[in-house]
Protein backbone atom coordinates (compact mmCIF):
# COMPACT_ATOMS: atom_id res chain seq x y z
CA UNK A 1 0.00 0.00 0.00
CA UNK A 2 1.76 3.70 -1.11
CA UNK A 3 1.34 5.48 2.07
CA UNK A 4 4.25 7.39 3.45
CA UNK A 5 5.82 6.94 6.91
CA UNK A 6 8.75 8.89 8.25
CA UNK A 7 11.68 6.57 8.12
CA UNK A 8 12.61 4.46 10.56
CA UNK A 9 9.88 4.48 12.87
CA UNK A 10 10.97 4.05 15.98
CA UNK A 11 9.25 2.53 19.38
CA UNK A 12 9.30 3.90 22.67
CA UNK A 13 7.67 0.94 24.82
CA UNK A 14 5.89 1.82 28.28
CA UNK A 15 4.83 -1.66 29.51
CA UNK A 16 7.17 -1.21 32.54
CA UNK A 17 5.53 2.35 33.45
CA UNK A 18 2.10 2.64 31.87
CA UNK A 19 1.96 -0.89 31.47
CA UNK A 20 2.46 -1.20 35.13
CA UNK A 21 -0.07 1.36 35.89
CA UNK A 22 -2.72 -1.36 35.16
CA UNK A 23 -4.84 -1.99 38.65
CA UNK A 24 -3.15 -4.75 40.47
CA UNK A 25 0.17 -5.41 38.33
CA UNK A 26 3.42 -4.70 40.17
CA UNK A 27 6.72 -5.73 39.04
CA UNK A 28 10.05 -6.08 41.09
CA UNK A 29 12.95 -4.47 40.26
CA UNK A 30 14.28 -8.02 38.96
CA UNK A 31 11.41 -8.70 36.75
CA UNK A 32 11.54 -5.11 35.48
CA UNK A 33 15.24 -6.22 33.84
CA UNK A 34 14.01 -9.12 32.53
CA UNK A 35 11.15 -7.38 30.39
CA UNK A 36 13.43 -4.69 29.81
CA UNK A 37 16.24 -7.06 28.79
CA UNK A 38 13.98 -8.91 26.08
CA UNK A 39 12.16 -5.37 25.16
CA UNK A 40 15.75 -4.13 23.95
CA UNK A 41 16.45 -7.52 22.61
CA UNK A 42 13.74 -7.82 20.52
CA UNK A 43 14.46 -4.41 18.98
CA UNK A 44 12.12 -1.37 21.01
CA UNK A 45 14.10 1.75 20.90
CA UNK A 46 13.07 3.38 23.98
CA UNK A 47 11.94 1.68 27.12
CA UNK A 48 10.40 3.62 29.55
CA UNK A 49 11.17 1.87 32.88
CA UNK A 50 9.06 3.48 35.42
CA UNK A 51 8.53 7.01 37.35
CA UNK A 52 11.57 7.93 39.34
CA UNK A 53 9.35 10.36 41.84
CA UNK A 54 7.20 6.99 42.28
CA UNK A 55 9.20 4.87 45.08
CA UNK A 56 12.70 3.69 45.92
CA UNK A 57 11.71 0.53 44.67
CA UNK A 58 11.34 2.08 41.16
CA UNK A 59 14.90 4.38 41.60
CA UNK A 60 16.65 1.01 42.12
CA UNK A 61 14.59 -0.57 39.19
CA UNK A 62 16.11 2.38 36.93
CA UNK A 63 19.74 2.00 38.48
CA UNK A 64 19.64 -1.82 37.65
CA UNK A 65 18.35 -1.53 33.91
CA UNK A 66 20.20 1.54 33.03
CA UNK A 67 23.95 -0.85 34.15
CA UNK A 68 22.79 -3.80 32.54
CA UNK A 69 24.20 -2.44 29.17
CA UNK A 70 20.91 -2.81 27.07
CA UNK A 71 20.99 -1.46 23.83
CA UNK A 72 17.65 0.37 24.25
CA UNK A 73 17.44 4.32 25.87
CA UNK A 74 16.54 3.52 28.78
CA UNK A 75 13.89 6.66 29.71
CA UNK A 76 11.88 7.29 33.08
CA UNK A 77 8.75 9.29 33.86
CA UNK A 78 8.92 12.44 35.15
CA UNK A 79 6.99 15.74 36.07
CA UNK A 80 8.22 19.24 35.59
CA UNK A 81 9.81 19.26 39.25
CA UNK A 82 13.36 19.48 39.44
CA UNK A 83 13.73 16.71 42.21
CA UNK A 84 11.91 14.46 39.52
CA UNK A 85 14.51 15.10 37.22
CA UNK A 86 17.47 14.88 39.87
CA UNK A 87 16.23 11.11 40.33
CA UNK A 88 16.38 10.18 36.63
CA UNK A 89 19.92 11.68 36.49
CA UNK A 90 21.06 10.67 39.45
CA UNK A 91 19.93 6.61 38.97
CA UNK A 92 20.99 6.49 35.02
CA UNK A 93 18.79 7.24 32.98
CA UNK A 94 19.56 7.97 29.43
CA UNK A 95 16.15 10.12 28.92
CA UNK A 96 13.00 11.72 30.74
CA UNK A 97 9.62 11.79 29.20
CA UNK A 98 9.10 15.24 30.92
CA UNK A 99 4.71 15.27 31.27
CA UNK A 100 3.25 18.27 31.64
CA UNK A 101 -0.78 19.19 31.10
CA UNK A 102 -2.00 21.05 28.65
CA UNK A 103 -5.96 20.78 28.47
CA UNK A 104 -7.55 23.90 30.27
CA UNK A 105 -9.23 20.91 32.77
CA UNK A 106 -6.31 19.43 33.36
CA UNK A 107 -4.38 23.09 33.90
CA UNK A 108 -7.42 24.28 35.89
CA UNK A 109 -8.73 21.46 38.20
CA UNK A 110 -5.41 19.50 38.48
CA UNK A 111 -2.82 21.67 39.05
CA UNK A 112 -4.80 24.81 39.86
CA UNK A 113 -2.25 26.95 38.05
CA UNK A 114 -2.67 29.03 34.61
CA UNK A 115 -1.55 28.13 31.46
CA UNK A 116 1.23 30.87 31.70
CA UNK A 117 2.25 28.93 34.60
CA UNK A 118 2.43 25.26 33.20
CA UNK A 119 4.26 26.64 29.88
CA UNK A 120 6.41 28.25 32.62
CA UNK A 121 7.18 25.19 34.59
CA UNK A 122 7.73 23.36 31.05
CA UNK A 123 10.50 25.49 29.95
CA UNK A 124 11.99 25.68 33.13
CA UNK A 125 11.87 21.49 33.46
CA UNK A 126 13.17 21.31 30.06
CA UNK A 127 16.33 23.60 30.42
CA UNK A 128 17.32 21.87 34.17
CA UNK A 129 17.07 18.43 32.29
CA UNK A 130 19.19 19.11 29.46
CA UNK A 131 21.39 20.79 31.82
CA UNK A 132 21.61 17.43 33.81
CA UNK A 133 22.61 15.61 30.32
CA UNK A 134 19.32 14.27 29.81
CA UNK A 135 17.64 13.32 26.40
CA UNK A 136 13.99 15.26 26.78
CA UNK A 137 10.97 13.96 24.96
CA UNK A 138 8.36 16.87 25.87
CA UNK A 139 4.68 15.43 26.24
CA UNK A 140 1.38 16.97 26.35
CA UNK A 141 -1.01 15.67 28.98
CA UNK A 142 -4.44 15.38 27.41
CA UNK A 143 -3.24 17.10 24.62
CA UNK A 144 -6.58 15.56 22.65
CA UNK A 145 -8.59 17.92 25.03
CA UNK A 146 -6.00 21.14 24.44
CA UNK A 147 -6.25 24.30 22.40
CA UNK A 148 -3.97 22.71 19.78
CA UNK A 149 -2.68 26.83 19.23
CA UNK A 150 -1.89 26.88 22.62
CA UNK A 151 -0.08 23.47 22.61
CA UNK A 152 2.01 24.40 19.69
CA UNK A 153 3.37 27.28 21.42
CA UNK A 154 4.62 25.33 24.34
CA UNK A 155 5.84 22.55 21.87
CA UNK A 156 7.80 25.30 19.93
CA UNK A 157 9.15 26.97 22.54
CA UNK A 158 10.39 23.76 24.41
CA UNK A 159 12.11 23.01 21.53
CA UNK A 160 13.72 26.38 21.51
CA UNK A 161 14.91 25.62 24.88
CA UNK A 162 16.32 22.49 23.57
CA UNK A 163 13.67 19.38 24.32
CA UNK A 164 14.56 16.77 21.89
CA UNK A 165 11.61 15.38 20.43
CA UNK A 166 7.74 16.19 21.42
CA UNK A 167 4.97 13.78 22.23
CA UNK A 168 1.22 13.76 21.74
CA UNK A 169 -0.80 12.19 24.59
CA UNK A 170 -4.22 11.00 24.33
CA UNK A 171 -4.58 10.84 27.60
CA UNK A 172 -8.53 9.24 27.78
CA UNK A 173 -8.73 7.98 24.41
CA UNK A 174 -11.01 11.30 22.73
CA UNK A 175 -8.89 10.96 19.34
CA UNK A 176 -10.16 9.99 16.48
CA UNK A 177 -8.68 9.27 12.98
CA UNK A 178 -10.15 12.83 11.43
CA UNK A 179 -8.64 15.05 14.61
CA UNK A 180 -5.10 13.36 14.26
CA UNK A 181 -5.08 14.55 10.38
CA UNK A 182 -5.82 17.90 12.32
CA UNK A 183 -3.59 18.20 14.74
CA UNK A 184 -0.95 15.26 14.14
CA UNK A 185 1.09 17.28 10.92
CA UNK A 186 1.55 20.99 12.48
CA UNK A 187 3.01 19.23 15.56
CA UNK A 188 5.16 17.54 13.55
CA UNK A 189 6.56 19.33 11.54
CA UNK A 190 8.02 21.36 14.14
CA UNK A 191 10.54 18.42 15.33
CA UNK A 192 10.47 14.71 15.55
CA UNK A 193 7.01 13.61 16.99
CA UNK A 194 5.77 10.58 18.91
CA UNK A 195 2.56 9.66 19.96
CA UNK A 196 0.77 7.98 22.86
CA UNK A 197 -2.68 6.56 23.02
CA UNK A 198 -5.43 5.16 24.96
CA UNK A 199 -7.59 2.23 24.44
CA UNK A 200 -10.61 4.04 26.45
CA UNK A 201 -12.78 3.73 23.40
CA UNK A 202 -10.96 1.04 21.65
CA UNK A 203 -9.17 3.56 19.24
CA UNK A 204 -5.61 3.15 20.44
CA UNK A 205 -4.38 1.28 17.69
CA UNK A 206 -6.56 3.13 15.21
CA UNK A 207 -5.58 6.66 15.62
CA UNK A 208 -1.62 5.39 16.58
CA UNK A 209 -1.81 4.18 13.40
CA UNK A 210 -3.19 7.47 12.21
CA UNK A 211 -0.81 9.72 13.68
CA UNK A 212 1.90 7.69 12.27
CA UNK A 213 1.11 8.17 8.36
CA UNK A 214 0.24 11.81 9.39
CA UNK A 215 4.40 12.25 10.55
CA UNK A 216 4.71 10.84 13.76
CA UNK A 217 7.84 9.11 13.75
CA UNK A 218 7.37 7.24 16.90
CA UNK A 219 4.64 5.49 18.92
CA UNK A 220 4.03 4.74 22.55
CA UNK A 221 3.23 0.86 23.02
CA UNK A 222 2.95 -1.72 25.43
CA UNK A 223 3.32 -5.18 25.42
CA UNK A 224 -0.45 -6.55 25.40
CA UNK A 225 -1.80 -3.26 25.47
CA UNK A 226 -0.97 -2.98 29.10
CA UNK A 227 -1.82 0.03 30.98
CA UNK A 228 -4.34 2.41 32.76
CA UNK A 229 -7.98 1.37 32.40
CA UNK A 230 -8.85 0.23 29.02
CA UNK A 231 -4.78 0.18 28.30
CA UNK A 232 -2.56 1.48 26.07
CA UNK A 233 -1.79 0.95 22.42
CA UNK A 234 -0.56 -2.95 21.65
CA UNK A 235 3.08 -3.31 20.08
CA UNK A 236 2.34 -6.48 18.84
CA UNK A 237 -0.78 -5.16 17.28
CA UNK A 238 0.95 -1.75 15.53
CA UNK A 239 4.37 -4.26 14.64
CA UNK A 240 2.00 -6.56 12.72
CA UNK A 241 -0.16 -3.79 10.67
CA UNK A 242 2.88 -1.95 9.75
CA UNK A 243 4.66 -5.34 8.51
CA UNK A 244 1.36 -6.52 7.06
CA UNK A 245 -0.89 -4.15 6.31
CA UNK A 246 1.39 -1.30 4.82
CA UNK A 247 4.89 -3.66 3.94
CA UNK A 248 7.01 -1.61 6.50
CA UNK A 249 9.74 -3.15 8.35
CA UNK A 250 9.80 -2.39 11.59
CA UNK A 251 13.16 -3.79 12.36
CA UNK A 252 11.36 -5.91 15.61
CA UNK A 253 12.19 -9.43 15.84
CA UNK A 254 8.81 -10.55 15.32
CA UNK A 255 9.77 -14.55 15.96
CA UNK A 256 9.79 -12.96 19.70
CA UNK A 257 6.73 -11.36 19.65
CA UNK A 258 4.87 -14.24 21.57
CA UNK A 259 7.69 -15.34 24.21
CA UNK A 260 7.47 -11.59 25.03
CA UNK A 261 4.12 -11.62 25.25
CA UNK A 262 3.39 -14.69 27.38
CA UNK A 263 6.53 -13.47 29.97
CA UNK A 264 4.93 -10.13 30.15
CA UNK A 265 1.72 -11.96 31.04
CA UNK A 266 2.95 -14.37 33.39
CA UNK A 267 5.02 -11.93 35.09
CA UNK A 268 2.10 -9.17 35.70
CA UNK A 269 -0.60 -11.65 36.50
CA UNK A 270 -2.61 -10.43 33.49
CA UNK A 271 -4.15 -13.45 31.60
CA UNK A 272 -4.39 -12.78 27.65
CA UNK A 273 -7.60 -12.38 26.13
CA UNK A 274 -8.36 -15.49 24.42
CA UNK A 275 -9.36 -13.76 21.21
CA UNK A 276 -6.87 -10.92 21.39
CA UNK A 277 -4.73 -10.68 17.89
CA UNK A 278 -1.88 -11.86 17.48
CA UNK A 279 -0.88 -13.38 20.75
CA UNK A 280 -4.16 -14.64 21.74
CA UNK A 281 -4.55 -18.31 22.25
CA UNK A 282 -7.35 -18.46 19.13
CA UNK A 283 -5.36 -16.18 16.92
CA UNK A 284 -4.51 -19.28 15.12
CA UNK A 285 -6.94 -21.55 16.81
CA UNK A 286 -9.51 -22.98 13.91
CA UNK A 287 -12.71 -25.43 14.90
CA UNK A 288 -14.72 -24.80 11.96
CA UNK A 289 -14.88 -27.66 9.40
CA UNK A 290 -14.96 -25.36 6.53
CA UNK A 291 -11.98 -23.24 8.38
CA UNK A 292 -10.32 -25.89 9.35
CA UNK A 293 -10.12 -27.53 5.66
CA UNK A 294 -8.55 -24.63 4.09
CA UNK A 295 -5.54 -23.95 6.57
CA UNK A 296 -4.72 -28.03 6.08
CA UNK A 297 -4.67 -27.34 2.47
CA UNK A 298 -3.33 -23.86 2.16
CA UNK A 299 -2.67 -21.46 5.45
CA UNK A 300 -3.31 -18.18 3.68
CA UNK A 301 -7.21 -18.94 3.21
CA UNK A 302 -7.60 -17.99 6.62
CA UNK A 303 -4.82 -16.88 7.88
CA UNK A 304 -3.39 -13.17 7.00
CA UNK A 305 -0.65 -13.96 9.59
CA UNK A 306 1.68 -16.70 9.24
CA UNK A 307 1.91 -17.71 13.02
CA UNK A 308 5.70 -18.92 12.80
CA UNK A 309 6.15 -14.84 11.65
CA UNK A 310 5.27 -13.91 15.43
CA UNK A 311 7.02 -17.78 17.16
CA UNK A 312 3.56 -19.42 17.60
CA UNK A 313 2.04 -22.78 15.89
CA UNK A 314 -1.42 -23.52 14.56
CA UNK A 315 -3.57 -25.19 16.17
CA UNK A 316 -6.50 -26.91 14.59
CA UNK A 317 -9.54 -28.00 17.66
CA UNK A 318 -12.26 -29.99 18.10
CA UNK A 319 -15.36 -29.63 18.51
CA UNK A 320 -19.10 -29.72 17.40
CA UNK A 321 -17.56 -27.59 14.27
CA UNK A 322 -15.42 -30.01 12.64
CA UNK A 323 -15.36 -31.58 10.14
CA UNK A 324 -13.52 -35.02 8.87
CA UNK A 325 -10.16 -32.96 7.21
CA UNK A 326 -9.56 -31.92 10.59
CA UNK A 327 -9.89 -34.84 12.46
CA UNK A 328 -8.27 -36.84 10.08
CA UNK A 329 -5.18 -34.55 10.02
CA UNK A 330 -5.29 -34.77 14.13
CA UNK A 331 -5.26 -38.75 14.29
CA UNK A 332 -2.51 -38.44 11.81
CA UNK A 333 -0.20 -36.13 14.02
CA UNK A 334 -0.96 -38.76 16.86
CA UNK A 335 0.15 -41.61 14.52
CA UNK A 336 -3.15 -43.45 14.10
CA UNK A 337 -4.41 -45.20 11.82
CA UNK A 338 -8.01 -44.76 10.43
CA UNK A 339 -10.30 -45.84 7.67
CA UNK A 340 -12.99 -43.99 6.32
CA UNK A 341 -16.29 -45.53 8.26
CA UNK A 342 -13.27 -45.41 11.48
CA UNK A 343 -13.16 -41.40 11.09
CA UNK A 344 -16.72 -40.66 10.50
CA UNK A 345 -17.52 -42.63 13.27
CA UNK A 346 -15.36 -40.83 15.62
CA UNK A 347 -16.07 -37.23 13.54
CA UNK A 348 -19.63 -38.35 14.73
CA UNK A 349 -18.30 -38.97 18.89
CA UNK A 350 -16.35 -35.40 18.61
CA UNK A 351 -19.71 -33.69 17.69
CA UNK A 352 -21.42 -35.24 20.04
CA UNK A 353 -18.73 -34.22 22.77
CA UNK A 354 -19.28 -30.78 21.60
CA UNK A 355 -22.97 -30.49 21.33
CA UNK A 356 -22.96 -31.18 25.07
CA UNK A 357 -20.70 -28.04 25.63
CA UNK A 358 -17.33 -30.12 26.47
CA UNK A 359 -13.62 -28.71 25.44
CA UNK A 360 -12.47 -31.34 23.42
CA UNK A 361 -9.23 -31.90 24.16
CA UNK A 362 -6.69 -33.96 22.62
CA UNK A 363 -7.23 -36.46 25.39
CA UNK A 364 -10.88 -36.43 24.40
CA UNK A 365 -9.75 -37.52 21.29
CA UNK A 366 -7.50 -39.87 21.79
CA UNK A 367 -9.99 -41.62 24.14
CA UNK A 368 -12.39 -41.90 21.51
CA UNK A 369 -10.07 -42.86 18.66
CA UNK A 370 -8.81 -45.51 21.21
CA UNK A 371 -12.70 -46.99 21.39
CA UNK A 372 -13.73 -46.12 17.82
CA UNK A 373 -10.36 -48.66 17.05
CA UNK A 374 -10.78 -50.88 19.83
CA UNK A 375 -7.26 -49.86 21.58
CA UNK A 376 -6.37 -50.99 24.65
CA UNK A 377 -4.26 -47.64 26.66
CA UNK A 378 -2.61 -49.20 29.43
CA UNK A 379 -1.96 -46.36 31.81
CA UNK A 380 1.32 -45.93 32.67
CA UNK A 381 0.64 -44.07 35.64
CA UNK A 382 -1.99 -45.18 38.47
CA UNK A 383 -2.25 -42.89 41.09
CA UNK A 384 -2.57 -44.54 44.50
CA UNK A 385 -3.63 -41.96 46.98
CA UNK A 386 -3.47 -38.12 46.61
CA UNK A 387 -3.38 -35.63 49.72
CA UNK A 388 -3.48 -31.74 49.56
CA UNK A 389 -3.05 -29.52 52.78
CA UNK A 390 -3.60 -26.13 53.08
CA UNK A 391 -4.54 -23.17 55.28
CA UNK A 392 -3.82 -19.91 57.06
CA UNK A 393 -0.61 -20.64 58.56
CA UNK A 394 1.05 -23.06 56.78
CA UNK A 395 2.62 -23.76 53.27
CA UNK A 396 0.09 -25.52 50.90
CA UNK A 397 1.40 -29.38 50.80
CA UNK A 398 0.66 -32.00 48.37
CA UNK A 399 1.42 -35.65 49.08
CA UNK A 400 0.78 -38.28 46.50
CA UNK A 401 1.76 -42.14 45.92
CA UNK A 402 2.01 -43.52 41.95
CA UNK A 403 2.64 -46.37 40.51
CA UNK A 404 4.74 -45.55 37.68
CA UNK A 405 5.42 -47.97 35.04
CA UNK A 406 5.32 -50.73 37.25
CA UNK A 407 6.83 -48.82 40.16
CA UNK A 408 5.91 -47.76 43.36
CA UNK A 409 6.75 -43.86 43.93
CA UNK A 410 5.93 -41.30 47.26
CA UNK A 411 6.60 -38.07 46.96
CA UNK A 412 5.29 -34.44 48.23
CA UNK A 413 5.89 -30.99 47.09
CA UNK A 414 5.00 -27.22 48.14
CA UNK A 415 3.36 -24.59 45.81
CA UNK A 416 1.79 -21.07 45.80
CA UNK A 417 -1.53 -22.66 46.50
CA UNK A 418 -2.77 -26.25 47.05
CA UNK A 419 -3.29 -26.80 43.30
CA UNK A 420 -0.23 -25.90 43.02
CA UNK A 421 1.46 -28.10 45.16
CA UNK A 422 -0.30 -30.86 43.28
CA UNK A 423 0.96 -30.36 39.69
CA UNK A 424 4.58 -29.88 41.01
CA UNK A 425 4.46 -33.24 42.96
CA UNK A 426 2.97 -34.94 40.05
CA UNK A 427 5.50 -33.47 37.73
CA UNK A 428 8.33 -34.67 40.43
CA UNK A 429 7.01 -38.10 40.64
CA UNK A 430 7.62 -38.60 37.04
CA UNK A 431 10.62 -37.08 36.69
CA UNK A 432 12.82 -39.88 36.33
CA UNK A 433 10.58 -41.07 33.55
CA UNK A 434 9.93 -38.27 31.34
CA UNK A 435 10.81 -34.13 31.65
CA UNK A 436 7.18 -33.08 31.62
CA UNK A 437 6.05 -29.74 31.85
CA UNK A 438 2.72 -27.83 32.65
CA UNK A 439 2.65 -25.14 29.84
CA UNK A 440 -0.85 -24.13 30.67
CA UNK A 441 -3.33 -24.33 33.17
CA UNK A 442 -7.18 -22.99 32.42
CA UNK A 443 -10.22 -23.59 35.18
CA UNK A 444 -14.10 -22.95 34.00
CA UNK A 445 -16.95 -23.13 36.27
CA UNK A 446 -19.90 -25.06 34.52
CA UNK A 447 -22.47 -24.11 36.96
CA UNK A 448 -23.12 -21.71 39.58
CA UNK A 449 -22.91 -22.27 43.53
CA UNK A 450 -20.65 -23.66 46.26
CA UNK A 451 -20.63 -27.17 44.71
CA UNK A 452 -20.16 -25.71 41.21
CA UNK A 453 -18.64 -28.95 39.08
CA UNK A 454 -15.23 -27.27 37.55
CA UNK A 455 -13.45 -28.61 34.28
CA UNK A 456 -9.94 -27.88 34.55
CA UNK A 457 -7.81 -27.92 31.26
CA UNK A 458 -4.06 -28.56 31.17
CA UNK A 459 -1.92 -28.12 28.14
CA UNK A 460 1.28 -30.43 28.68
CA UNK A 461 4.38 -30.90 27.00
CA UNK A 462 7.52 -33.50 26.72
CA UNK A 463 10.36 -33.23 24.13
CA UNK A 464 8.45 -30.99 21.97
CA UNK A 465 5.45 -32.55 21.82
CA UNK A 466 2.16 -30.45 23.29
CA UNK A 467 -1.07 -32.08 24.52
CA UNK A 468 -4.15 -30.86 26.06
CA UNK A 469 -6.05 -33.15 28.48
CA UNK A 470 -9.29 -32.51 31.02
CA UNK A 471 -10.56 -33.45 34.28
CA UNK A 472 -13.72 -32.50 35.74
CA UNK A 473 -15.01 -32.56 39.34
CA UNK A 474 -16.42 -30.69 42.07
CA UNK A 475 -12.97 -30.48 43.83
CA UNK A 476 -10.41 -27.88 41.63
CA UNK A 477 -7.67 -30.05 42.75
CA UNK A 478 -9.28 -33.30 42.45
CA UNK A 479 -9.96 -32.21 38.48
CA UNK A 480 -6.29 -30.79 38.44
CA UNK A 481 -4.85 -33.98 39.28
CA UNK A 482 -7.24 -36.12 36.98
CA UNK A 483 -6.31 -33.61 34.07
CA UNK A 484 -2.57 -33.94 34.72
CA UNK A 485 -2.12 -37.71 35.15
CA UNK A 486 -4.12 -37.95 31.85
CA UNK A 487 -2.03 -35.81 30.30
CA UNK A 488 0.82 -37.52 31.28
CA UNK A 489 -0.39 -40.78 30.10
CA UNK A 490 -1.39 -39.98 26.67
CA UNK A 491 2.63 -38.19 26.87
CA UNK A 492 4.16 -41.30 28.10
CA UNK A 493 2.34 -43.61 25.08
CA UNK A 494 5.06 -45.33 23.18
CA UNK A 495 6.35 -43.16 19.90
CA UNK A 496 5.84 -46.76 18.08
CA UNK A 497 2.60 -48.18 18.97
CA UNK A 498 0.01 -49.58 16.44
CA UNK A 499 -2.54 -46.67 16.73
CA UNK A 500 -4.95 -48.58 14.50
CA UNK A 501 -6.84 -51.98 13.28
CA UNK A 502 -4.85 -54.35 11.37
CA UNK A 503 -6.35 -54.26 7.58
CA UNK A 504 -8.82 -56.90 7.29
Amino acid sequence: MNVLFVKNLRFLDTTLRDGEQTPGVSLNPDQKLEIATRLSDIGVDVIEVGSAAASEGERNAIRIISDAGLAAEICTYVRAVQQDIDFAADYGADSVHLVVPVSDLHIAKKMRKTREQVAQMAYDAVEYAKSRGLIVELSGEDASRADQVFLRQIFSEGIDRHADRLCFCDTVGLLTPEKVSEYIPPIAAIAPLSIHCHDDLGFAITNTMAALKCGASCAHVTVNGLGERAGNTPMEEVVMALEILYGYPTRIRKEDIYSLSTLVSRLTGVPLPINKAIVGEMAFTHESGIHAHGVIREPSTYESVSPEMVGRKRRIVLGKHSGSASVEAALHEMSYKADEPQVKEIVKRIKQLGDEGKRVTDTDLMAVADAVLSIECKPIIRMRQFTAVSGSNMIPTASVTLVVDGKELTGAATGAGPVDAAMEVLRKCVADVADIQLEEYHVDAIRGGTDALVDVTVRLSKDGKIITSRGARTDIIMASVEAMIAGMNRLLREEHENRGKNPR
